[in-house]
């Protein structure tokens, strides 16, 4: 998947969890409006983390020149793309970082303790997210965005912070969800260890697609990454997630949408 689809795909699974949309919403882990509109633009840029093995990423352009040695680094240490970083550990890796980011607290005098951990990375994955949806020109533009956010979050609704570890975790699932509906593939659930099929299966028709030889394994309903399939499905999710979104605007609002109808 592209990045762009990818941003939309965290935002949309972070709204179909956590929203209180009629039908359109599982309610498995219910929110207030604001923390389901904030943790969706955090979540969409959580979407973004597994492409941190290449160099081309977004995320490699976010800083310059760190970016690209960081990305440099964790696609070596990961195996290359789409190899350790698109893995259940890579998801558990950036979920526990998470999570010990949140725990990164400063007391401050006259305010109170300050999750300046949680409010950084909440900064540095609405950039992403914003970057990648090309909301904004520049990178300057999207780190003051990022910055707003948190600062907002921190400032306002402290509280609200506590999803930042499950977001990050969410959007690294639905990165790699993403995938696995591309020709690509990823490396399975046993990664390091990534078996490949018996020749007879193989050379199986569909079968051959689904466990490719390469020992990857792939349900390409959506082709190519970047064919029009893709871009149609990214397309749907836009439109769930705004949608959605202004649901719980008119609910941070007080408005009862349904009273609307």
């Amino acid at each position: 998947m592209m990045g762009t689809s990818h941003a939309i795909s965290g935002a949309a699974a972070w709204i179909a969890i956590t929203g209180a949309v009629p039908i359109l919403s599982s309610g498995a882990a219910p929110l207030d409006p604001v923390g389901v509109l904030a943790g969706a633009v955090v979540c969409a840029g959580a979407a973004l983390l597994p492409d941190a093995d290449h160099h081309r990423a977004t995320v490699a352009q976010a800083v310059p020149v760190l970016g690209r040695v960081a990305t440099g680094l964790i696609g070596t240490l990961s195996g290359g793309h789409r190899h350790g970083a698109h893995s259940p550990i890579g998801v558990a890796v950036a979920t526990l970082l998470a999570w010990l980011l949140s725990l990164v607290i400063v007391p401050v005098g006259g305010i109170g303790d300050i999750a300046v951990g949680a409010a950084a990375g909440t900064a540095a994955l609405t950039c992403f997210a914003v970057k990648a949806r090309d909301l904004v020109r520049t990178w300057p533009a999207a780190w003051l965005a990022g910055g707003a956010l948190a600062l907002v979050i921190v400032v306002v609704v402290p509280e609200q912070l506590a999803w930042f570890p499950g977001a990050v975790a969410v959007g690294y699932v639905a990165h790699l969800a993403g995938d696995v509906l591309t020709t690509g593939g990823l490396p399975g659930l046993w990664w390091p260890w990534v078996p490949r099929p018996p020749a007879i299966l193989a050379d199986l028709p569909v079968l051959g697609r689904i466990w490719q030889v390469n020992g990857y394994v792939a349900l390409p309903i959506l082709g190519d990454t970047g064919s029009w399939r893709e871009k149609a499905f990214a397309g749907l999710l836009a439109l769930y997630v705004t949608i959605a979104a202004g649901y719980e605007v008119l609910r941070a609002m007080g408005i009862d949408p349904l009273a609307l109808v």
